[in-house]
């Protein structure tokens, strides 16, 4: 019987979290997507590799919501079996609030997992993923980002300005492409067309005009009547490089073991790359990583704890509200925590202690005073 009746509020929790999740992330993922339409406007990517991005972000979203979309599971269901009467089912056969409590923390540490699931492997793989469409896209949309008596440079060292513009033809074009630190080119046309078939879809014809080519403050002019303008060598704006959270977590910890190595034969270095996304300048922001992946999730298993006190209080309390107001607070106290301890800590073993110490100390005094609440495991 107290194996059927466990089973119904994890399942009661489990739905009410995967509807919750579901939904608030979906809401979330189209206001980041309505953001992201950048990426077209100005960046002028094509609607394939917007969407892809954009779609590959959404479980980085579902692990930030997490922790407080759990939380919030745990007290929607048992404020509400208080106030149906259920929990005294649970009471009436012999389950103690002890025992009860006890449950909630395994359910907690099975989220631990999903969120360990998330933020070590899921995560970092779908950002990076997301990340290789702007690696292997061109700027397939390039009419789109050119707008009309508008100096655009959405594109790398590539400024373009066009009086007047209609579908693909264009009228007084300025063109500036920056070839190197003491390299400039200029070209100036009366007109030009942006050519969108299949096989060509990456020039610009222009007529009638001039080139004007900087180096070293001399200047060379070159007329033309019709010049091929090739825009596939140009990228977008857009950072195409690896991100620290992108990294694979393996290699995380692979970049950790190389600095620690570096910094004990060489202490006075501040600069060194191992690879993409590894370098002791970023240490900071590489510790940080590897502490939101395998230490934070920890706190799930706390917040857990603190959502269940709330069953240490009933609903013919007069203070039964303000006990389950001062409940959710300190479960926002703990996800609070869990994201500033991050930027305190490091890689040193005396602060991985001490960041693991933090949610381990508050679970023993919170089961404490539950325990000390229920001396002879009494039922309510």
């Amino acid at each position: 019987m107290k194996k059927l009746i466990f089973k119904k509020i994890t399942k009661d929790i489990s739905l009410f979290f995967l509807i919750t999740i579901v939904s608030i992330s979906v809401i979330i993922w189209i206001i980041q997507a309505v953001n992201f339409l950048d990426l077209i406007s100005e960046d002028g990517h094509g609607l394939k590799v917007y969407f892809l991005y954009t779609l590959f972000s959404l479980p980085k979203i579902i692990s930030k919501i997490l922790p407080f979309i759990f939380m919030i599971s745990i007290f929607y269901i048992i404020i509400k079996y208080e106030l149906n009467n259920e929990l005294i089912i649970y009471w009436i056969n012999g389950i103690t609030k002890l025992n009860f409590v006890n449950t909630l923390v395994k359910i907690s540490f099975l989220y631990f997992l999903l969120q360990v699931l998330l933020t070590t492997i899921v995560v970092p793989y779908t950002l990076d993923k997301g990340r290789s469409f702007f690696r292997s896209s061109d700027v397939d949309l390039f009419s789109s980002i050119i707008k009309q008596k508008k100096f655009i440079d959405g594109v790398k060292d590539l400024t373009i300005f066009v009086e007047k513009k209609e579908n693909n033809l264009l009228k007084n074009i300025i063109i500036k492409e920056k070839i190197s630190k003491d390299k400039s080119q200029i070209i100036v046309a009366q007109s030009g067309k942006i050519l969108t078939e299949k096989d060509s879809s990456k020039k610009i014809i222009l007529n009638k005009g001039k080139i004007i080519n900087t180096e070293n403050n001399n200047q060379n002019i070159i007329n033309f009547s019709i010049f091929n303008l090739d825009l596939s060598k140009f990228n977008p704006q857009t950072i195409t490089q690896p991100k620290v959270q992108e990294i694979s977590s393996l290699n995380l910890i692979k970049c950790l073991k190389l600095i620690k190595e570096f910094r004990k034969k060489d202490s006075v270095t501040n600069s060194k790359l191992f690879f993409i996304g590894c370098d002791v300048e970023i240490i900071d922001a590489i510790s940080e990583e590897f502490l939101k992946r395998f230490f934070s999730p920890v706190f799930i298993i706390l917040i857990g704890l603190s959502s269940s006190l709330i069953i240490m209080s009933s609903k013919n309390e007069s203070s039964y509200r303000i006990k389950n107001i001062f409940y959710f607070c300190l479960g926002i106290f703990f996800i609070i925590v869990s994201e500033l301890s991050l930027r305190y800590s490091g890689t040193e073993i005396n602060n991985l202690i001490i960041h693991f110490l933090i949610p381990l100390s508050f679970f023993v005094l919170i089961y404490l005073y539950i325990y000390l609440n229920n001396p002879k495991l009494r039922r309510n």
